[in-house]
C-alpha cells in the first residue's frame, strides 16, 4: 500500500484516482456488442457467451429442474443463513414504503402523489470467481416488495453452462420470475432490446465489472433506466488510536478481494495508526484464499494521513466512497458531517460485511465517486412517483386567471384557451 503523508488539497485529486480503465477504452467493445444483439439477438448472444464464458446454449433459461437440483445441493446451514439475511433485508426496506401524499394547493385545488412499482425490471448477478448470491437477495425482495411484474435474473454461466446453485436458490427464493444464463455485455444488452429468450425490460439494477458497468450506461441510450453506474469495488475507513488494528485491516481485505480493480484506503491522524495497520494487512493476506487478487488490489490502494478530522472529513468528502467505516472516537462529527457516501458503517463491531449480507441495508451501491449525486439501492428504485389532481369549478376559478396570464407571456396561446374557454362556461 502506498503511504502518502499530510497531502496538500491541490494533490487530493491524482492521490484519490480510482484504479480504473476510462469508458474510451471499453465503450467500442460495449457498442460493438450492442449492435450485435439488437440486429441478431439470442444469436448473438449465444455468440458473446461463447466467446467469453467458454458455453454454448441452445435454451438459456434456468429450468425448474435445475432450480430444484440447486435447492437440493445447498446446505441446511446455509440456506438458514440466506433466510436470515433475507429477513433483515425485507424488514428494512418494507418500512421504506410510503403512503399517498395529499394537499389542496388552493381552494378546490387537489393534488396528490403516489407510487406505482416499474413493471419489468432486470436484476443483473455478477457470477466469474465470486458468484454473489446476496446480491440475488438486495435486488429482488426489493422488487417483490414494490410489486413489479417481472423480475428476470441474468448471471454468467460457468464452464459447464450452469449458474452457481446459490443463486438459482436465492433467486427461487425471493420469486425471480425469469432467470437467464447470460453474463457480461450481451445480458445488459438482451436486456435493453429484448430478444426471444431475455424479455425487454424498464430498468436494470445490479454490479459487474467495468464493461458491466458502461453497458449499462449505454442502455440508457435505448430508453432503459439503470439503477447507478456501479463498478469496482471500494472502501474507505476512517481511524484514529481507538480504532482496533486487526478490525481496520481485515475490512480493508474484505473489499480488496472483491477484484484486482477494487480500491481500499484508509485515512487515519495517527502514524500509529497506519503503521499496525500495514502490518496487520500483511499478516492476514498470507493466509486469504485470494491473496492474489487481494494483494493487486492492495497496490492501488493507500494509507493516507492527515492532521485533524476536519481535513480527514473534506478528503472523504471529496473521494466519495461506496463503503465508508468510522472508527474514531468522536464518531458523531464525521456521522453528522458527511456528505458524500453510498453506505456508512459505524463503530468497531460494525464491518463492512455485514452490510455485504444480513444486516439489512442494501449493498447495490454507488462507486467511482457517484455518491455525491446516486443513492444506494431502496424501495423508491424499483417504483415511480405519480402525482395526480382533480380541479373543482372553484379551484379553475382561483387559479384559471394566473394560468392564463403566464400562457400568455410565454406565447402558448392555446395553453390559455384551455383555461378560458373552462373560466367563461362558469359565467
Amino acid at each position: 500500500m502506498n503511504k502518502i503523508y499530510n497531502p496538500t488539497p491541490d494533490t487530493w485529486v491524482s492521490i484519490l484516482e480510482r484504479p480504473t480503465k476510462t469508458v474510451n477504452d471499453i465503450e467500442a467493445t460495449v457498442k460493438e456488442i450492442f449492435a450485435a444483439v439488437q440486429k441478431d439477438g439470442d444469436v448473438a448472444v449465444a455468440k458473446y457467451t461463447t466467446q467469453f464464458d467458454g458455453v454454448y446454449f441452445e435454451n438459456s433459461e434456468v429450468t425448474a429442474a435445475e432450480i430444484e437440483v440447486a435447492i437440493n445441493t445447498i446446505s441446511d446451514e446455509l440456506k438458514a443463513a440466506i433466510s436470515l439475511a433475507k429477513a433483515n433485508v425485507e424488514t428494512f426496506h418494507q418500512v421504506q414504503k410510503t403512503s399517498r401524499v395529499s394537499v389542496e394547493t388552493a381552494e378546490g385545488v387537489q393534488c396528490w402523489q403516489e407510487k406505482r412499482p416499474i413493471q419489468k425490471v432486470g436484476l443483473y448477478i455478477p457470477g466469474g470467481t465470486a458468484p454473489l448470491f446476496s446480491t440475488v437477495l438486495m435486488l429482488a425482495v426489493p422488487a417483490k416488495i414494490a410489486g413489479c411484474n417481472e423480475i428476470v435474473l441474468c448471471s454468467p454461466p460457468d464452464k459447464n453452462g450452469n449458474i452457481n446453485p446459490a443463486i438459482l436458490y436465492a433467486a427461487n427464493l425471493c420469486g425471480v420470475t425469469k432467470i437467464i444464463k447470460v453474463g457480461g455485455i450481451q445480458a445488459i444488452a438482451g436486456m435493453t432490446f429484448g430478444t426471444k429468450a431475455i424479455p425487454k425490460v424498464y430498468k436494470i439494477f445490479g454490479p459487474g465489472n467495468q464493461y458491466v458497468t458502461v453497458a449499462k450506461q449505454l442502455a440508457t441510450q435505448f430508453g432503459v433506466a439503470i439503477d447507478m453506474p456501479a463498478g469496482p469495488s471500494e472502501l474507505l475507513v476512517v481511524a484514529d488510536d481507538t480504532a482496533v488494528p486487526a478490525f481496520v485491516a481485515s475490512d480493508l481485505l474484505s473489499q480488496a478481494e472483491h477484484g484486482t480493480d477494487s480500491q481500499v484506503i484508509l485515512v487515519s491522524t495517527s502514524k500509529a495508526m497506519i503503521d499496525a495497520v500495514e502490518s496487520e494487512i500483511q499478516s492476514q493476506l498470507e493466509v486469504l484464499p485470494r491473496k492474489a487478487i487481494a494483494e493487486k488490489a492492495i497496490a492501488n490502494s493507500k494509507l493516507i494521513y492527515v492532521e485533524n478530522d476536519e481535513i480527514a472529513l473534506e478528503l472523504i468528502d471529496e473521494y466519495g466512497p461506496e463503503h465508508f467505516i468510522i472508527c474514531v472516537q468522536d464518531e458523531d462529527f464525521y456521522v453528522n458531517n458527511i456528505g458524500n457516501a453510498g453506505s456508512v458503517f459505524i463503530g468497531n463491531y460494525t464491518p463492512e460485511s455485514a452490510g455485504d449480507y444480513a444486516s439489512g441495508t442494501n449493498h447495490t451501491l454507488p462507486t467511482n465517486g457517484y455518491a455525491k449525486n446516486y443513492s444506494g439501492v431502496n424501495l423508491d428504485s424499483f417504483m415511480k412517483s405519480m402525482t395526480f389532481q382533480k380541479i373543482s369549478e372553484k379551484g379553475i376559478q382561483n387559479i384559471g386567471k394566473a394560468i392564463e396570464i403566464m400562457a400568455e407571456a410565454e406565447g402558448l396561446q392555446a395553453h390559455k384557451n384551455a383555461v378560458t374557454l373552462r373560466l367563461k362556461s362558469l359565467e
